[in-house]
């Protein structure tokens, strides 16, 4: 409780943290929203191109596929509280924070379990936020279906994947230290260099890209349903890759913060 107080009073007032958690929770819906829109757009037309197209794709916005086609789009956009993480972490060597918790009395690894608890609050955050969106979501699609909660598993693996990414994230902050570098080693690797080799692996490497550090995680939640059904053997063998891949990624999580309580504990101050 003592470092929950602590983190608390060093972020309450950090107008950056809740600017950039307003943005989280408008992009989180706004993604899905789109997509809904979009859905609708194709399928509620009166031709019958819409009608094909409805009986083909069916409705991935209501329950129970709502939990994961939701937890799909809502996990592209990941790389916004990696922003808040890399900020929190490279503030505290700004602003010798860490230094001083350290003088007031926090041992090294009180310091770093103090910034796993950032990261566990803002994957709960987040989480919070993506099942309120497929609620929300689910419901005004489903016409009272009853199969609401068969695929609500999806809301743990999106949290897994969430701390997995944001861990990630942190460890680049935690060893660069200086936010604007960190931002942008991350954003590169998230959004260009990462795809970059799992697309290249995928066509001449048997695949090995998907060990890479963040497509480890982005395998917990494959493809919706009703874009499977265009390769309907890579969608089967995907949903097959989720159980070995939810050990691969807590395997790595947990390596990530070895590394960082390894590191912190022999760091100069």
């Amino acid at each position: 409780m003592n470092l929950l107080k602590t983190e608390w009073l060093k972020i309450k007032k950090y107008p950056a943290f809740w600017g950039i958690i307003a943005i989280t929770a408008l992009s989180y819906p706004g993604i899905n929203y789109i997509f809904l829109h979009v859905y609708q757009n194709l399928t509620e037309k009166k031709e019958q191109a819409a009608r094909i197209a409805k009986m083909l794709i069916g409705n991935p916005f209501a329950f129970p596929e709502a939990w994961h086609t939701v937890a799909y789009f809502s996990s592209w956009f990941v790389f916004i509280p990696s922003v808040v993480v890399i900020m929190l972490v490279t503030n505290e060597y700004n602003y010798k924070t860490h230094r001083q918790n350290v003088i007031d009395g926090w041992s090294r690894n009180q310091f770093m379990a103090a910034k796993f608890i950032d990261i566990l609050l803002v994957s709960l955050l987040i989480t919070i936020l993506y099942i309120a969106v497929s609620i929300i979501i689910g419901l005004s699609n489903s016409g009272g279906s009853n199969d609401v909660w068969r695929f609500s598993y999806y809301a743990g693996l999106f949290a897994l994947q969430t701390i997995a990414q944001l861990s990630i994230a942190f460890l680049i902050g935690f060893l660069v230290k200086r936010a604007f570098i960190a931002l942008g080693i991350f954003i590169f690797y998230f959004i260009i260099l990462e795809n970059i080799l799992v697309g290249l692996a995928k066509n001449y490497a048997n695949d090995i890209g998907r060990f890479l550090p963040l497509e480890i995680s982005d395998r917990l939640i494959p493809l919706p349903a009703f874009l499977g059904k265009f390769d309907k053997e890579y969608y089967d063998k995907a949903l097959a890759e989720i159980s070995p891949h939810i050990l691969y990624t807590i395997l790595l999580t947990t390596v990530i913060w070895l590394i960082c309580f390894r590191i912190n504990s022999r760091r100069d101050l």
